[in-house]
């Protein structure tokens, strides 16, 4: 369980790639923050670097240029990819700026004048171009050699897969549309073709990303190409038959949702639905422009829980939105007490620079933003500590994510997301068993987000 999204830190996507770095080529570092939709932006820019025959830094000191992927959907992620950029400045001095913030160059200049190039989300082609200027490349076909899978900056055992780009709903207090454009899907079958060869690289898990996973498909009008339809129930449907787990994250409570859920009974698809369902009176989501009704989602809810008893339902949710009443707060709450998710995160409202909900009125005070997020919290933390609880005695298939050396095995179980969730730790009788391995546990202790089990 976290309160916060995904957070993919200067220091960890450096670490991911130092494995690929050699010596005697020119070489390139990257600096990848926020969600995981940019780093599978990173990781195809990589990829691309490592074909022409660049090398990748695991260290600032070690690259000829830093490229730096941002994140701009909130003030505090841009203050956060200013201070990296900074950073990428102070210790390398040529730095490449991509991702979401790029949208607003003129913000990122202002700032950081020093910077080589400044280009927007998914502009692969024009990061390359900035790359050659600044480094060119030195190609060696005799040692440049790309694996199938391309570059990763997640640890082998599990990739995110991008299925889609963009989305078309208009909420007040996001500006995604207006950085990454309108929904852009996939063919199935370029996804399908990507997901074989992670697999067949050892990929145990896949985690299927977009803005708006149930919209798959909807502006290609679920085009069918060499045999695979875009649709999420269709491909849900070919991408468990490839024998790893699949985890679906961003999907939206559309009422075609039911039909993914037999997919989990049936154990194609793991029994996980990540829903950003952000608030639950219908006054507040009227004002966010959100396109639920919390009244019917909470029949979806038993409608799914009916035909899957164990799935495990994961959301984040907004408090302190400009109007919010201690009435709408209070109706959350209750909501919260009768849906009993499993995974919640929660965001105060900040406004973000472009979003439509800044011009709202009866903005809610800081103080009292901060006290709605702590009752929210410890309403969803109480929910967490019984549904763990109740998961004492129970045989959990998990997959091991890390093995320290103190030999205790860091694991996930189906019900938990990386970086994202919770874990569950085993102390003993670990020396046989490597990073990625799928193995049963007897749960014998729970706490308030995470745990721990024996073989």
């Amino acid at each position: 369980m976290s309160t916060n999204p995904p957070d993919l830190r200067p220091d960890l996507a450096r670490a991911r790639v130092s494995e690929t770095t050699r010596t005697g080529q020119p070489s390139i570092g990257m600096v990848s923050l926020g969600c995981p939709k940019a780093l599978v932006d990173s990781e195809r820019i990589l990829t691309r670097l490592r074909a022409e025959g660049y090398g990748i830094s695991p260290d600032y000191s070690g690259a000829d240029a830093v490229i730096v992927n941002t994140c701009g959907f909130l003030d505090s992620a841009k203050a956060e990819s200013l201070e990296a950029i900074g950073e990428a400045l102070a210790e390398n001095g040529r730095v490449i700026v991509t991702g979401c913030l790029g949208a607003e160059p003129d913000y990122i200049t202002g700032a950081h004048p020093r910077v080589l190039a400044v280009t927007g989300p998914h502009q692969y082609e024009q990061v390359l171009d900035a790359v050659h200027q600044a480094v060119p490349p030195a190609p060696d076909p005799f040692v440049d050699l790309l694996p199938a899978s391309g570059v990763k900056l997640t640890p082998r055992h599990y990739s995110y897969l991008k299925i889609s780009e963009g989305c078309n709903h208009k909420c007040k207090f996001c500006i995604i549309p207006d950085m990454r454009g309108r929904l852009a899907s996939r063919p199935a079958h370029a996804v399908l073709r990507e997901a074989e060869k992670l697999v067949d690289s050892g990929v145990r898990e896949l985690l299927v990303i977009s803005q708006d996973t149930s919209a798959y498909g909807v502006d290609i009008k679920h085009n069918e190409d060499r045999g695979h339809r875009a649709h999420i129930t269709d491909l849900a449907r070919d991408l468990g038959s490839l024998g790893a787990w699949v985890r679906l994250h961003y999907v939206y409570p559309y009422p075609h949702v039911r039909n993914l859920v037999p997919l989990m009974a049936e154990g194609l698809v793991l029994p996980y639905l990540d829903i950003p369902f952000q608030h639950a009176h219908p006054e507040t989501l009227r004002r966010m422009a959100r396109p639920a009704a919390a009244a019917k989602t909470l029949d979806e809810i038993a409608a799914w829980r009916d035909m899957c008893p164990d799935i495990t339902l994961r959301s984040t949710f907004i408090v302190g939105y400009p109007g919010e009443t201690e009435q709408e707060f209070e109706t959350l709450l209750d909501w919260l007490d009768e849906a009993k998710l499993d995974r919640v995160g929660c965001f105060k409202y900040e406004n973000v620079a472009g979003a439509r909900s800044n011009d709202l009125p009866d903005h809610v005070p800081e103080p009292v933003k901060e006290e709605r997020w702590q009752r929210f919290m410890e309403k969803a933390q109480a929910i967490s500590v019984d549904k763990l609880a109740s998961k004492v005695g129970s045989r959990q298939e998990v997959i091991i994510d890390d093995i320290d050396e103190d030999g205790v095995a860091t694991c996930r179980t189906k019900a938990d997301a990386p970086e994202i969730d919770g874990c569950l730790f085993i102390d003993e009788g670990t020396d046989r068993l490597r990073v990625g391995d799928i193995v049963t546990v007897t749960v014998d202790e729970a706490g308030e987000y995470d745990l721990w089990g024996r073989l």
